[in-house]
């Protein structure tokens, strides 16, 4: 039998172990020991790439990812937490030409590095993505179980994905609806056209569907297309909806080889365009995800604005890219193992919109990557810092709080730079916390604000026709200096005593990540769809092309600042 105090020697022997260990530690630093970013001589013209050299900072203090090359950390073991400021909108130029607004910005982090922003073509969630999320490579039993997965034979109603939805999803479903610039891009934007009318949120305490499959069939009537026939499913493939509708014009081609509809199945239908977007209308709201392939062509069928969409033949990218999309039927035949639209009778819109659900649940449930040729799959950042035992808070807008946050993560959702820097201030001190997401925004609002207003814009290219205009003449190689307005000078000033409020709030040793993304992509964006719509502009083509690459060659230019606080 052991003695009454062997319980307390032995408490007493493993403090004494706790304490060596912790004393060899500091042997190896040393009591004053810091943590310090050394960076190394770069090759003239070099540029960082934001997911390979910025989040690869992260992984490397935080997680196992590899050692950078474009700086060495010094005592990384000493770094308690990370903190990875996002501030879009801030480019070289802007940063370079009022540098005295962002004194802090250089105090405490030094000299910026230039960034290679993603094209200003891409839309800004892309950015983000490329910062909070990481390609990985795909194990080879992975891949091939997950395409066997996908090899089911039933084209029955009970869809044999839908139940794995209850589980934890790698991205969650928003995740694979279409952003702004997708909607623009694939034509879904229908506002302001007459007899259009919009989805509407939900009644408080209802229970909308989440997500239902849409596919319509058309005919050729005196004034074009025209809807037929309408068919929504949920993610179990039952329909909730599957009615013929009667086209308000005479019918020219009732398209029976495609749309499967005839004259003897139109004959006795007296439900017009108005009911059934009435009808539509009670299942379909704000909130609810459509899924559907090329579901723009059905949305200006149906006459109906929603923005909230999985499209199929933009989910899973065309070998070739760009602008081609693959054909439903070819989609179900390599991912479903089954044939559709080969009846000889034309199309079934119940068989095409449960076709569309399983594809876009078989990404849901497998990964953005779920597919695509190249052997890899996209994984959240902190998704990877959970699994290294890392605890990350996340403070930003709601819709990116969903997009991104997981694991043992604390969530932020907010909505002014006000919170979150103090939110921010709070998290940075809490000492369970490793890394740290926040993101201001004021900058970037303010970008787009201004294009939205056509007077300012006006405004803004003339100075700038003006600008280049007396470059071109002259033999100076100062470059080109763009009026910075009172606004925005006291934006960048709020943002400087943001940057300063928050590096105070920091521990000793904990790193601080300044990534601007890109400039002001908003006037880009505007530019280019002027240019593309052919807009009527006192301003000649020539001049505007001009004044785009300038603007694009700017926003391109993104800055990254790193510091360690003593």
């Amino acid at each position: 039998m052991l003695p009454p105090n062997s319980k307390c020697l032995a408490s007493e022997e493993e403090q004494h172990s706790k304490d060596k260990k912790s004393s060899a530690f500091f042997d190896v630093y040393g009591p004053e020991g810091k943590a310090d970013v050394v960076f190394k001589t770069p090759e003239a013209d070099s540029t960082l790439n934001l997911q390979q050299d910025i989040q690869g900072l992260v992984t490397w203090v935080l997680a196992e990812g590899l050692m950078p090359s474009w700086v060495f950390i010094k005592n990384k073991p000493l770094i308690p937490k990370v903190v990875l400021l996002y501030m879009p909108g801030l480019d070289a130029a802007l940063y370079l030409s009022q540098s005295k607004s962002l004194r802090s910005f250089k105090e405490y982090c030094g000299n910026p590095k230039p960034v290679l922003a993603l094209s200003c073509v891409s839309d800004g969630i892309q950015t983000v993505d490329a910062l909070l999320t990481c390609r990985m490579k795909r194990k080879r039993d992975c891949a091939n179980s997950a395409v066997r997965r996908s090899g089911v034979e039933s084209s029955g109603s009970d869809n044999p994905f839908a139940v794995e939805l209850t589980k934890d999803l790698p991205f969650p479903i928003t995740y694979y609806t279409l952003t702004a610039k997708e909607l623009e891009d694939n034509g879904y934007s229908y506002n302001n056209q007459p007899g259009f009318v919009s989805t509407l949120p939900a009644p408080s305490g209802s229970s909308p569907y989440e997500m239902l499959a849409l596919d319509c069939e058309m005919c050729v009537t005196s004034n074009g297309f025209e809807l037929t026939r309408v068919t929504l499913v949920d993610v179990n493939g039952r329909v909730v909806l599957d009615k013929l509708v009667k086209p308000s014009n005479p019918i020219i081609d009732y398209n029976t080889r495609y749309s499967g509809i005839t004259f003897e199945m139109l004959n006795d239908v007296t439900i017009s365009l108005e009911d059934i977007q009435k009808d539509f209308l009670k299942l379909v709201y704000k909130e609810t995800i459509l899924v559907g392939h090329s579901l723009e062509n059905d949305l200006l069928a149906l006459k109906i604005n929603h923005h909230l969409v999985i499209d199929t033949a933009v989910l899973y990218k065309h070998p070739r890219g760009g602008s081609y999309k693959t054909a439903l039927r070819v989609l179900t035949r390599r991912f479903l193992k089954r044939e559709i639209q080969d009846s000889g009778k034309g199309h079934d819109s119940v068989e095409d919109a449960r076709a569309t659900m399983e594809l876009a649940l078989l990404k849901i449930i497998n990964g953005p990557e779920f597919g695509s040729p190249p052997p890899f799959m996209r994984k959240k950042l902190l998704t990877i810092l959970s699994e290294c035992g890392k605890v990350s808070s996340f403070i930003d807008d709601v819709s990116l709080v969903k997009r991104y946050a997981s694991g043992s993560c604390h969530a932020f959702p907010v909505s002014s730079d006000d919170e979150v820097l103090s939110k921010s201030k709070k998290e940075v001190k809490n000492d369970k916390v490793h890394f740290v997401w926040a993101h201001f925004s004021e900058l970037n609002s303010y970008y787009k604000k201004q294009v939205e207003d056509t007077e300012k814009l006006n405004g803004k290219l003339a100075e700038m026709i003006s600008l280049l205009t007396c470059e071109k003449n002259s033999t100076s190689k100062t470059g080109t200096k763009f009026r910075v307005t009172s606004e925005l000078k006291a934006i960048l000033r709020r943002l400087n005593a943001k940057v300063e409020s928050l590096y105070d709030a920091l521990p000793a040793n904990a790193m601080l990540i300044i990534s601007t993304g890109h400039g002001d992509t908003a006037i880009v964006h505007r530019l280019r769809k002027m240019l593309t719509e052919q807009v009527e502009t006192t301003i000649c083509r020539e001049k505007l092309v001009k004044v785009l690459e300038e603007l694009q060659a700017q926003a391109e230019v993104g800055l990254c600042f790193v510091s360690v606080k003593h």
